[in-house]
């Protein structure tokens, strides 16, 4: 599900510049974070209740992710569910390139994104879906490098932004969490590389 970046999620993967810029580009995966931390938000008490379907496999919890920070215009997100495939204490991690050429990193509560982009997604559509994967399953413990793509509407021919969402996941023997969610968008100097793309 960005998941949560410029991730509009987005999640999910693009939050750091949204009070800075109008740029629908910023809305979920940006690629140029601030330099200082934005003052956090209180971790959430307890994660809303999930579908079965959402958090059952690492398949349901990934396409639930993309699925719902997406959307057009105006089209109000279920932050519950999005909260429902989080642990208490997730953090979701921006990374990219300041002006100067050096990296920034932006952390974010679940709490933060909700707040940085309910506006944002009120007046500007933003779609993100996964085009490529690599995981690495070992138990209860799993991590999967996401390749996603971001449109503003469904069905823009070509993305504004690609890049990697990190997806850190953990199975308590119930279910599936989100513990952790870094995103890179990729840019002039450093494009995605072939292994990451989707295969033709």
């Amino acid at each position: 599900m960005e998941w949560m970046t410029r991730r509009a999620r987005v999640l999910m993967t693009g939050l750091a510049a949204v009070a800075a810029t109008a740029s629908p580009a910023a809305l979920a995966h940006d690629a140029a974070p601030a330099a200082q931390a934005a003052p956090q938000a209180a971790p959430q008490a307890a994660p809303a209740q999930a579908a079965a379907a959402d958090v059952g496999t690492i398949d349901g919890i990934v396409a639930a992710l993309y699925d719902v920070i997406s959307g057009p215009a105006g089209q109000p997100r279920d932050w519950n569910r999005m909260r429902s495939l989080f642990a208490a204490d997730a953090r979701m991690v921006v990374v990219g390139p300041r002006p100067d050429g050096t990296v920034a990193l932006r952390t974010l509560t679940v709490e933060d994104y909700i707040a940085r982009n309910g506006k944002a997604f009120a007046t500007t559509g933003f779609f993100e879906r996964e085009v490529a994967r690599t995981a690495e399953v070992f138990g209860q413990v799993a991590h999967v490098f996401s390749t996603y793509e971001s449109r503003h509407a469904a069905g823009d021919a070509q993305p504004f932004q690609r890049g990697i969402n990190s997806i850190q996941l953990v199975n308590d023997g119930e279910r599936w969490w989100v513990v952790n969610l870094v995103w890179r968008a990729e840019d002039a100097r450093l494009p995605l590389p072939e292994r990451y793309l989707p295969r033709r």
